[in-house]
């Protein structure tokens, strides 16, 4: 049997930091904080801390995880077996306002993110950072692991201008840092200063995608059923700023595409002639239940992981929406807003981290090796020299070289 990593939850538990020691805690989790046998982070911190757990808080999705996305919100509810109040961080707020912070001295975070610049829980961890270091709440990080490992990091970096909910710092679309080590990185770049601690993992290291800790994958969003959706997660969420289906609504969300008025053959037909390592690409047909296309029949495309660590899925889903757009452009898309409380802004845009993708595909610009590389570069040396000091965990160096793998 594997070896199994220890997650910061189970190093919290045998030894509990000085910073939680004889305080009220908060506690942000959702239904994937759990242990290797699926026991909830907070039953466990009842257990170990006896009478210090005095509020909850959930993430984008809920506690339970039960809600879709894209400003479908959660509300307040209590956890009955421990008959303790659940603040929602996707409500009325994003921040937890100072009320719901009066009764504790520490907040511990521990949820599990998919290493992914646009998936919404950092962004939450975010804006408990800046509540808690107004209120003087200490914060504590139980670090969990990148599912995508530590090792490669594909661009394009949000450029400052386009953060919101999405993107709240300028990192990359698919960053290659565990949760912990961007609270670091976030509370000291945002000049945040919030007293932080962060728990980290044991047996970990930059090489491991999700199947090599021995960890059991619980869904951390609806829409995240499988590790291997998180794979395909960096370019497929970019699906969401176009009227192309990213699979939501049917059993493999992230791991198809498709609209109504695409040929399946056409659309492999005009891929095939670029590289798209680590993945097996089947044209099919697919009917999504909700969101775009709700009950109509769509041609796409299967996504087959071969191969995860080839996998560079940014340049993929790039080559994707040009052909659609090309193939289908009548019925092809740019999305307005609202989308994730950004009323302005397309987006595309946002996701992406700038227009410059949204304004290259419309102008009809050509889409080859070079002008997908210039799409997703940004100065490498800088984004290592700032995340140095707040890398937690060895193992191989990150790859952040945009042009690996890219070839027309």
């Amino acid at each position: 049997m594997q070896n199994r990593i220890r997650t910061g939850l189970d190093n919290f538990l045998a030894a509990p930091p000085p910073a939680v020691r004889g305080v009220r805690l908060g506690l942000l989790m959702n239904q994937a904080s759990v242990n290797h046998e699926f026991r909830y982070a907070c039953d466990l911190l009842d257990e170990k801390l006896p009478g210090q757990l005095r509020v909850l808080f959930s993430p984008q999705h809920g506690f339970w995880g039960e809600q879709q996305a894209n400003m479908i919100e959660s509300p307040d509810t209590r956890y009955a077996p421990l008959d303790l109040p659940v603040h929602s961080l996707y409500a009325e707020t994003r921040r937890p306002a100072d009320s719901m912070l009066a009764d504790i001295d520490c907040l511990v975070i521990d949820l599990q993110d998919v290493g992914t610049r646009v998936y919404t829980f950092v962004w939450t961890m975010l804006e408990c950072l800046h509540a808690c270091a107004r209120n003087h709440v200490r914060v504590v990080v139980l670090d969990r692991p990148n599912p995508l490992g530590g090792a490669v990091v594909e661009g394009p970096m949000l450029e400052n201008s386009f953060r919101s909910f999405v993107g709240g710092s300028e990192i990359p679309l698919r960053h290659g840092l565990t949760i912990g080590e961007l609270a670091q990185l976030l509370n000291t770049e945002e000049h945040i200063g919030a007293e932080l601690t962060v728990v980290p993992m044991s047996g970990w290291d930059r090489s491991m995608l999700f199947p090599n800790t021995g960890l059991p994958w619980v869904p951390p969003s609806p829409n995240m059923p499988r590790w291997q959706t998180a794979v395909l997660y960096p370019g497929q969420v970019l699906l969401e700023g176009t009227s192309l289906s990213e699979g939501r609504g049917t059993t493999m969300p992230f791991e198809i595409v498709g609209a109504p008025a695409l040929n399946p053959d056409q659309f492999l037909a005009a891929i095939r002639p670029h590289e798209h390592p680590g993945v097996g690409l089947q044209a099919l047909r697919f009917q999504p239940t909700f969101d775009k296309w709700k009950h109509q029949t769509c041609g796409g495309l299967g996504i087959h992981i071969l191969d995860a660590a080839a996998i560079r899925s940014v340049q993929l889903t790039i080559i994707m929406i040009a052909a659609a757009r090309q193939l289908s452009p009548q019925e092809f898309s740019w999305l307005h807003p609202p989308y994730e409380y950004e009323n302005i802004k397309p987006p595309i845009d946002i996701l992406f981290g700038s227009d410059r993708l949204r304004t290259h595909l419309s102008a009809g610009a050509p889409l080859g090796p070079d002008e997908l590389i210039d799409l997703i570069s940004y100065d490498e040396e800088d984004w290592r020299d700032r995340i140095s000091q707040h890398l937690i965990y060895e193992g191989r160096g990150l790859n952040t070289d945009p042009s690996d793998s890219v070839s027309g």
